[in-house]
């Protein structure tokens, strides 16, 4: 089994980190080529191409203009440690045991912009790059088109992986818990995973609906739960039950899981 969660806008390379161990991202080469790109960019292009402010561009012009590797732990942060968003506020990683670190090593991904897949230990520079950014590159006008197949192979890859070293997990799962937006960069024909895609409801005026900012916690939780019971089934899944979730088996079908909340 396999789970990819989006990455967050916020960061966090200053709050001191549970664990030293660290790995280098498996994609950095086109990460590379994706800065390159992005440092022939003034703060304005910036600030036009990802519709942020004149003081967040600045921000991130400088971010790409002092990239620079080797990736160290002086200069970067494990990806799991660095994203401080809502999904990861549900996560909470720097509580997580070793063991279970070492779980979500091998189960779970990050999906990003610039370093196209990234694993819970992988060092990663701040940065601030969106997967739907219509950014022109040698590949195409977007960051669909740069990353084209890759990120699938590598999931593909991942997903054997994680197979051979289990002696539990039999079938190739991928359970979903990015946004649309990151999903996208998945191409679902070449995946040889099934995917199942959970969704989090919350009941707001008498009636069950997605509300963002739950759910995306709510994929932190069951992201947590996964790694922390390592599961390894689909069926486990619906055993989740985390700050008052309940799996409704009426409104769910195989491949996709609903759970409410009161």
């Amino acid at each position: 089994m396999l789970l990819v969660v989006s990455p967050a806008k916020n960061l966090d390379f200053e709050s001191p980190l549970p664990i030293d161990e660290f790995t280098q991202p498996e994609m950095l080469n086109d990460a590379k080529k994706l800065v390159k790109t992005c440092k022939k960019l003034a703060p304005s292009d910036l600030a036009s191409l990802m519709h942020i402010s004149d003081k967040l561009s600045i921000l991130n012009a400088e971010r790409f203009s002092s990239f620079t590797t080797p990736f160290t732990p002086e200069n970067a942060r494990q990806s799991i440690f660095a994203f401080n968003g809502d999904v990861y506020a549900g996560l909470d990683a720097k509580s997580l045991s070793e063991d279970d670190v070492q779980f979500a090593q091998k189960h779970l991904r990050i999906l990003s912009g610039l370093y196209g897949l990234l694993r819970p230990l992988d060092l990663m520079q701040p940065y601030r790059l969106e997967m739907g950014t219509k950014l022109e590159n040698a590949r195409g006008n977007s960051l669909y088109d740069f990353w084209g197949n890759s990120i699938t192979k590598e999931l593909n890859k991942a997903s054997k992986a994680a197979i051979e070293e289990s002696s539990h997990d039999s079938d190739e799962i991928l359970i979903n818990l990015a946004s649309n937006e990151y999903f996208s960069s998945v191409k679902k024909k070449l995946l040889k995973a099934t995917i199942i895609t959970p969704h989090f409801k919350d009941e707001k005026n008498g009636k069950y609906k997605i509300i963002s900012f739950y759910a995306k916690k709510a994929r932190g939780l069951m992201a947590r739960y996964i790694i922390e019971n390592k599961i390894t089934s689909a069926s486990e899944l619906k055993s989740f039950d985390s700050a008052g979730y309940v799996f409704s088996e009426a409104e769910s079908t195989a491949t996709d899981l609903v759970f409410k909340r009161a």
